[in-house]
């Protein structure tokens, strides 16, 4: 009677695999658990934070606003876990626009490996870039900062917040801290990582600071601005990757580019060199979040000018690195005379004719005709 072993396969397990080909039902599974734990009034209170906005303040009716109070917002410790759902919603989105939109592309347009994941980088960065650019314009124009510019260090510290402004900063950082992960998920190159960091963290080093140091109107408006420029850059490499032809697109960003940098510096400096330096209270208070002090000024002014003057550095290389490739592109090819070569080897391809054949004129020629007829 046959004895029947037992199974020794071990059962199974998140594989690396499985979790690339998976992430984004992992990470919407993980983001239900939040939403569900709002319908339960055990787990109600824990799941508010991380879904909804903390550190709301009513402030009563004034005169000029007599029939409604106003909702204003801070920031503190509990803003992590907000940023942390959103993260999670922000990789779902990028996994939708992955599989229905960028993929469908790319089956169509047959791209080499190079070309797919920059056409994949773009296409995330042209669609994020376009909602923040648009929302953040939105914010600006009913906020009054295109009508009123002083409103950018005028009543300084700005530490509360309106819905849309604090929103719009959480879901800033939610969206660059979900970057990490997606070079993960997204097989990035190991020599292309060290640039993404370095390009993420730059996002969030300013992004936070904006946020942390309650210079979150000129963040604002800083942030909009570069996102348009930016958006113009990726937008132009979408099309040039479907017509190589297509350049226009790219001189208007380098004209912009440069005009971005220019405004940039201007404003800041304009808020951080004179108007907040003029500004009555100048005195460091973590109390009310009041940083106005010459040191954290110039903190301020000398990591926006090294980040400029990077941007600037990395902007020189591109230009330059295109021009060497368009003048090589355009250089006529060198032609080669023909060498003629002495000796039996050529004339006997003379008599040959083109390449060793025999001709009509070489066959018919006089010395073979006095060869026949004797």
């Amino acid at each position: 009677m046959a004895i029947r072993k037992k199974s020794t396969k071990s059962p199974p397990v998140l594989s690396h695999e499985f979790i690339l080909q998976n992430h984004a039902d992992i990470v919407s599974c993980v983001a239900m658990v939040f939403l569900l734990g709002l319908m339960f009034e055990i787990t109600a209170k824990a799941s508010i934070i991380f879904v909804t906005l903390q550190y709301n303040v009513t402030l009563p009716a004034t005169e000029e606003q007599a029939t409604e109070s106003a909702s204003l917002y801070y920031y503190g410790i509990k803003d992590l876990a907000t940023v942390f759902f959103y993260m999670l919603v922000a990789i779902i989105i990028h996994a939708i626009i992955q599989e229905y939109v960028l993929d469908k592309i790319n089956r169509r347009m047959h791209f080499s490996k190079t070309k797919h994941s920059k056409f994949n980088e773009s296409g995330q960065l042209s669609a994020f870039y376009f909602f923040a650019c648009v929302w953040g314009t939105f914010i600006l124009v009913s906020e009054n900062y295109i009508s009123d510019p002083t409103i950018l260090w005028r009543a300084y510290p700005h530490n509360l917040m309106t819905f849309q402004m604090k929103f719009f900063y959480i879901s800033q950082l939610a969206y660059w801290f979900h970057a990490f992960p997606e070079l993960y998920f997204q097989k990035t190159k190991k020599e292309d990582i060290p640039r993404q960091l370095v390009y993420i963290g730059l996002y969030l080093f300013h992004i936070a600071g904006a946020y942390l140091l309650n210079l979150n109107h000129l963040g604002l408006v800083l942030l909009v601005l570069h996102y348009f420029v930016e958006f113009l850059f990726h937008i132009s490499r979408l099309f040039y990757f479907s017509d190589e032809k297509y350049q226009k697109g790219f001189s208007l960003w380098a004209v912009l580019f440069v005009l971005g940098r220019l405004l940039t510096l201007i404003l800041s400096v304009l808020t951080v060199g004179f108007g907040l330096a003029r500004a009555e209270n100048q005195k460091l208070d973590f109390s009310t979040g009041n940083f106005n002090v010459l040191a954290v000024r110039i903190a301020v002014l000398a990591s926006i000018c090294i980040t400029q003057a990077f941007m600037m550095w990395k902007f020189i290389n591109f230009q330059l690195r295109r021009w060497r490739e368009h003048s090589t592109f355009q250089a006529p090819p060198v032609r080669k005379k023909p060498t003629v070569t002495k000796g039996r080897s050529s004339r006997k391809g003379t008599e040959n004719g083109v390449n060793g054949t025999v001709t009509s004129n070489g066959a018919d020629s006089p010395r073979n005709r006095k060869e026949k007829s004797s």
